[in-house]
């Protein structure tokens, strides 16, 4: 048996916490963008796989992108804005969004057509 049918490959998702919004406007709910984030956050980790090429090389990283999403929860452009350092990472990174578009739908008091919010992605693996 390979070393790698013992392992567990883990694409992780460092949620809220970590996450930062960029220019929204001050008359929004702050609950209301939190419980947002949150939801975010959980839709891009259902999406979230392991590329079959770093799994098999054993490569484990962390990168951000930085999303924005337009009222519908469309995710109408992402920029990688911190490399996790491996290609076959990055090059996950536009599939993911693919995948993960539509995300819930921005909260109503949040007045701005389109968000930008800067996530943090990881891919671990765990023995």
């Amino acid at each position: 048996m390979s070393n790698m049918s013992f392992m567990k490959a883990v694409a992780a998702f460092f949620i809220v916490s970590v996450m930062s919004m960029v220019g929204f406007s001050a008359s929004a709910n702050a609950s209301d963008i939190d419980e947002w984030q949150k939801d975010v956050g959980n839709a891009i980790a259902k999406k979230q796989s392991y590329p079959r090429e770093a799994l098999r090389k054993s490569i484990e990283g962390q990168l951000k992108v930085e999303i924005d999403v337009d009222r519908d929860g469309n995710i109408v452009a992402h920029n990688v804005v911190t490399s996790s350092g491996h290609e076959v990472l990055d090059r996950e990174v536009p599939k993911l969004m693919k995948r993960s578009s539509p995300l819930p739908k921005p909260p109503a008091s949040v007045p701005e057509s389109e968000l930008k919010m800067v996530v943090p992605l990881a891919w671990a693996i765990q023995e």
